[in-house]
């Protein structure tokens, strides 16, 4: 079984990204595709996937490579050398427990009555038992545990008393509570879809004849194709030959971005709906020097996502910045799950500090979020054996209270640590001088501008109806 790295460490986890791309002039895209998701890496690490159709060859005939690891391991230059076409949707997963097989691999591609349908799917549908059962009731079997496999099922259906795919895609996503990006192909479209509360990103970009749909603009960027727009909440967007063409599904909802797309997940040199993911994190610094000051020497990220917020620290209150950190950039997963004994260990492996930096010196430490508080912990006791005389502990989120359903691997309520513990406890269970978080009142002061977003990881504020059998509601 592969296992997840970071996630050993008691990290968060996205769920997934999704990439596709059409040429419309018929070049090939399979390299495209490739550097696409490389760039999306990030956003998991266990399962990766190619599916490559040409538009002017035999309809329906799609060709894919996909496994358990990563790009790198999967999509070798062998794997891929047969896929040729001008259409494709690729997907990179992380897993949620018990899930992480073979099986439940993306791009799915599904056979039905009007031809094939290829989809890869990015957040988490609420209502997936109801809509489950409702097919099984009619005789579907279903191969995988994913929600995308349901999404696929109930598109078909709609196709069945459709004029158009596009059409079948509107009306079926009206059927889905909960987060969705989606990224599909048909035998001549390549289409995109957002949920109507926009919880994850999609964008539309474009490179010479080909149209793309990314999950960041980072991957645009890392294939050289031109910003277009983001895919609107609620939208459907579809691609032929004609160019984009645009349909709402849902009336305009109360948005709810998932902020921690701005704190964490996302990419630093990514843009999501007009906000700046690296602004973003310097100001969450900013706002973390304004109220939570401390006397001190030197002012460090823990990589990747707390260096910018640990800049903004150090712009704001003057104390000098510091790289304090070297970072294994090569660790991403491993294919034994460390024992509990050796998860200190783990983190020196992933982690080592650089004495020089901290020696003798009150440091300030900026990291993104404490969820269980080992690896904070860990990386606390690192400092102080460097030689820090002081550690003090700023976390450019609020506390994690609460479970979430929209795609972000939280746990339940009983595993964080906040849930359990008040800050001054937590701050002694991980050896640091002071402890700070983002307050929940200046958290949308990150964003530099009026958006909606859902911040229920840390109230409990659901913006949709959540599981009967959610726990901690």
């Amino acid at each position: 079984m592969i296992m997840n790295y970071e996630n050993s460490i008691g990290e968060l986890h996205e769920e997934c990204g999704v990439f596709g791309v059409y040429d419309t002039d018929g070049n090939d895209v399979v390299s495209t595709m490739y550097y696409g998701l490389f760039a999306l890496q990030h956003r998991g690490q266990e399962s990766c996937g190619i599916a490559v159709s040409d538009t002017n060859g035999p309809k329906g005939k799609i060709m894919s490579c996909k496994g358990m690891g990563l790009i790198s391991e999967i999509c070798t230059e062998e794997n891929m050398e047969n896929l040729k076409g001008n259409i494709a949707v690729g997907h990179v997963r992380y897993a949620r427990s018990g899930e992480n097989s073979i099986h439940n691999t993306q791009p799915l591609v599904l056979n039905y009555v009007k031809g094939t349908l290829c989809i890869a799917h990015n957040g988490s549908i609420i209502n997936t038992d109801k809509l489950r059962e409702e097919l099984e009731q009619t005789g579907a079997i279903f191969q995988t545990t994913v929600d995308a496999e349901i999404i696929a099922y109930h598109i078909a259906r709609e196709r069945l008393k459709s004029k158009s795919v596009e059409e079948a895609v509107t009306k079926a996503v009206q059927k889905l509570e909960g987060a969705y990006s989606l990224v599909l192909m048909s035998p001549r479209k390549l289409i995109g879809a957002r949920d109507p509360y926009g919880f994850h990103p999609l964008c539309i970009g474009k490179k010479g004849s080909s149209y793309i749909f990314s999950s960041e603009t980072a991957a645009l960027n890392a294939v050289d194709a031109e910003f277009v727009r983001d895919v609107l909440p609620g939208e459907v967007v579809m691609i032929n030959k004609d160019g984009i063409h645009s349909y709402m599904s849902h009336e305009n909802k109360k948005q709810a971005r998932c902020i921690f797309e701005y704190i964490y997940f996302a990419r630093p040199d990514t843009h999501f709906d007009g906000v700046s993911v690296y602004n973003s994190r310097i100001m969450a610094g900013r706002i973390l020097a304004q109220t939570h000051p401390v006397d001190a020497d030197v002012v460090v990220g823990v990589p990747d996502s707390g260096n910018a917020a640990a800049l903004g620290y150090a712009l704001e209150s003057g104390i000098p910045f510091g790289m304090a950190f070297v970072k294994n950039s090569y660790v991403g997963r491993t294919f034994i799950k460390p024992k509990q004994a050796l998860r200190a260990s783990s983190v020196r492996i992933k982690l080592n500090v650089l004495p020089e930096v901290v020696r003798g010196k009150r440091v300030v430490m900026i990291d993104d979020s404490i969820v269980r508080g080992t690896t904070s912990a860990n990386i606390v006791r690192m400092l102080k054996n460097a030689g820090a005389t002081e550690v003090h502990v700023r976390i450019s989120s609020p506390p994690f209270l609460y479970p979430c359903y929209y795609g972000t691997d939280v746990p339940t309520g009983d595993q964080l640590i906040a849930r359990k513990y008040t800050i001054d406890q937590i701050r002694d269970m991980i050896g640091a001088d002071s402890l700070g978080y983002l307050s929940l009142d200046r958290l949308g002061d990150m964003l530099g501008k009026d958006l909606g977003f859902c911040d229920a990881c840390f109230t409990g504020n659901y913006p949709t109806k959540i599981p009967d059998n959610g726990v901690n509601k």
